[in-house]
């Protein structure tokens, strides 16, 4: 038996596109409506036939759903819940895919007081964005955090759950202070490392950017990769986390100092140390699947 037999997908970018992909793969008797506010991606989407039907209004979308997905920036949820609040039925659940979660359930709790809501946090994703750029594997042996309330309906946690286990994803449960925490540590912050780093390249006067181009090597063209990722979407993140960054920011920066220490004093024990921990923690990423171990990551050399 499906756990939702109506799915409504709000936002049609990279991770809205891919789970529609993924319900059409896995759960083909579920049926999809979907909204998202750029008009082109509606028309996109339309095109593409990845959900049964494309409203051009969120309400509309969800009218007659029992699952309600929003897959939008996290600025925005608490504006788009609002959107939806006298459309929604009342059996309804409501989740999300965000990356910072104690804000976005205060906000959908704020906007949808009536509702049963579910926040929910995909692990997954690429650089690109857009309709396009979704695809229905994005999923498949990645985490998926959920961060319910203590008092929300089991059943609701467990349907939700077995949702994002039928298109593969594996189900963690975490309370969603330690979640902001978790993820200000593994994702966040690596985003803002990666941000500054090629910005402090194209800055650099001395070198000129045509040579950073050129002459990049991998370990900078993997922050190129990350630091792609959509503006829109990680000023939010960033914002809406800031308390668990800035938490992580300065641990980040004192260990930074440690580290310019141990160079400007010649402590090579303090260097080949800290390299043989961090090089340990990239065997357990691999070793768990959740990074390939093949040369260059497996992307090749295109």
């Amino acid at each position: 038996m499906l756990p939702f037999a109506r799915v409504a997908i709000i936002g049609l970018g990279l991770i809205g596109s891919s789970i529609a992909r993924a319900v059409r793969a896995d759960m083909p008797g579920v049926r999809l409506t979907g909204h998202d506010a750029d008009p082109q991606a509606r028309d996109v989407v339309r095109a593409l036939g990845i959900v049964d039907d494309v409203a051009d209004h969120a309400g509309a979308a969800v009218i007659d759903a029992d699952l309600v997905i929003l897959c939008v920036p996290v600025g925005a949820m608490g504006a788009v819940a609002a959107e939806i609040a006298a459309d929604l039925p009342a059996d309804a659940i409501v989740s999300d895919v965000g990356s910072s979660k104690a804000g976005i359930a205060a906000a959908l709790r704020e906007a949808l007081p009536n509702a049963t809501i579910v926040p929910a946090h995909p692990v997954a994703g690429t650089e690109r964005s857009g309709p396009d750029a979704g695809f229905a594997t994005l999923f498949k042996g990645r985490w998926c955090i959920l961060t319910p309330a203590a008092d929300t309906d089991p059943l609701a946690v467990e349907r939700v759950a077995e949702f994002w286990r039928r298109i593969g994803a594996d189900i963690e449960m975490m309370a969603p202070d330690h979640h902001d925490l978790v993820l200000a540590i593994t994702s966040h912050l690596p985003h803002l490392i990666a941000y500054t780093i090629v910005g402090t390249a194209s800055d650099l006067e001395e070198v000129t950017q045509s040579e950073v181009i050129k002459y990049s090597a991998g370990g900078f063209r993997d922050f190129t990769r990350i630091a792609a990722s959509d503006p829109t979407m990680w000023r939010d993140v960033f914002l809406a986390n800031k308390d668990a960054v800035l938490e992580m920011l300065q641990r980040f920066s004192e260990d930074l100092s440690a580290l310019q220490r141990a160079i400007r004093w010649g402590k090579g024990d303090e260097l080949f140390d800290l390299f043989t921990r961090t090089r340990a923690v990239r065997r357990s990423i691999v070793e768990q699947g959740q990074d390939d171990a093949r040369e260059d990551f497996g992307r090749g050399r295109g």
